[in-house]
């Protein structure tokens, strides 16, 4: 099987990123910070070592750098720590469900409101976020690239127009964190990512990484090693958001992930994974019963292309490129109105995300596999 599926999750894992999965489960077998013995001391500096890694990556204080279970964890986190009854968010038109259904039952249970951004240019973009902010606002929630398009938003523009007016800033960065630098000192107060992505980790990983400047209640109380007399859940990060054991061994695997992307760099990740979306898009301009939804593959995106062949529904499309021998997600991606932006709110599409690991040979393959289907699937249509 030919893997194009990396804007779900990446695979394969880097091998550092395996041995480090297998010597945490062997080696670091103790709740790191809930005990005085040698085993649990080694956990916890491993540990410490990992999110020292994932906070020098965005830019973070090591404490204000926290593990989460998935970037959904840390989105909720956010979004609900920092909106509060009757207060007003702002997004873009192009969120995952991880941004919109937290949003929309805050809306249902707490009298809080949000409005959707228009995307275009960046000046346009920036414009519409803008334009929308009023004296109830709170946050403003963005992704920073859609995982649908791939396009990726003015990030440093909202920020500004967020510092100005005295607003938190919430980044979504599960589609671009790995693949385009981003750092607190971007004008962001809180980014949130997935650890199994663009970050090389395993699943069930994230961050929750803040400047510290906006307090944020609480999703779950409990146990965190510290203040155990002190019926209140502690002030201080990371243990805040960090209740009962946390993924010991995944958050040292993710600090592996980190290594391998600094050790490849994030420019050269980009490069190699665009040059790969540039040759697919070409072959797909190329087959007439190929659909596109933006009119080149640059700059503006990162390495994600949606495509359909015909009307085909999307889920049968990437069903028959699994029997060919490739995967790659098709369908609504958790995303559907980036698919109404785009113009497939009612098919859906099939996603095409190459990885650092996949090569040129591999998109030849999908081309021509695309190409045979559509010619079997489309002749006659």
């Amino acid at each position: 099987m030919i893997y194009f599926d990396n804007a779900a999750t990446t695979y394969p894992k880097p091998p550092a990123v395996i041995a480090a999965m297998s010597r945490a489960l062997v080696r670091y077998g103790a709740n790191p910070g809930r005990a005085g013995h040698a085993m649990s001391l080694e956990t916890s500096d491993a540990v410490f070592d990992a999110r020292q890694k994932c906070a020098d990556f965005f830019g973070a204080d090591v404490e204000n750098t926290v593990f989460m279970p998935n970037c959904t964890f840390a989105l909720n986190t956010a979004i609900k720590g920092i909106l509060t009854e009757n207060s007003h968010a702002v997004t873009s038109d192009i969120e995952h469900n991880a941004v919109l259904r937290p949003l929309y039952a805050l809306s249902k249970n707490s009298g809080i409101s949000y409005s959707f951004a228009e995307t275009g240019s960046d000046d346009q973009t920036a414009e519409s976020f803008e334009r929308l902010i009023n004296r109830r606002t709170k946050a403003v929630i963005c992704t920073l690239a859609g995982n649908v398009s791939g396009r990726i938003m003015p990030v440093k523009m909202i920020a500004e127009i967020c510092r100005r007016r005295g607003i938190c800033f919430i980044v979504d960065a599960a589609q671009g964190a790995g693949v385009i630098p981003i750092k607190l000192s971007d004008g962001i107060n809180i980014i949130c990512a997935a650890g199994h992505k663009g970050l090389y980790g395993p699943m069930g990983t994230g961050l929750l990484v803040t400047d510290g400047k906006y307090r944020l209640k609480t999703l779950v109380e409990g146990g965190t090693g510290s203040n155990s007399k002190d019926p209140a859940q502690p002030e201080f990060l990371p243990d805040r958001f960090e209740s009962g054991t946390i993924n010991t061994a995944g958050a040292i695997s993710l600090g592996a992930g980190v290594d391998f992307v600094n050790s490849k760099g994030i420019v050269a990740i980009r490069a190699h994974e665009s040059e790969l979306c540039e040759r697919f898009f070409a072959g797909m301009k190329k087959l007439p019963f190929v659909k596109l939804y933006s009119d080149a593959f640059d700059e503006r995106f990162v390495p994600v292309i949606p495509f359909n062949i015909g009307d085909i529904p999307a889920e049968k499309t990437s069903a028959m490129l699994s029997d060919a021998g490739f995967a790659l997600r098709g369908g609504f991606h958790c995303a559907y109105p980036a698919h109404k932006k785009i113009g497939t709110g009612e098919t859906g599409a099939v996603r095409f995300s190459p990885s650092v690991f996949n090569n040129m040979s591999e998109v030849n393959a999908l081309i021509r596999a695309v190409g045979r289907l559509g010619i079997r699937n489309c002749a006659n249509r």
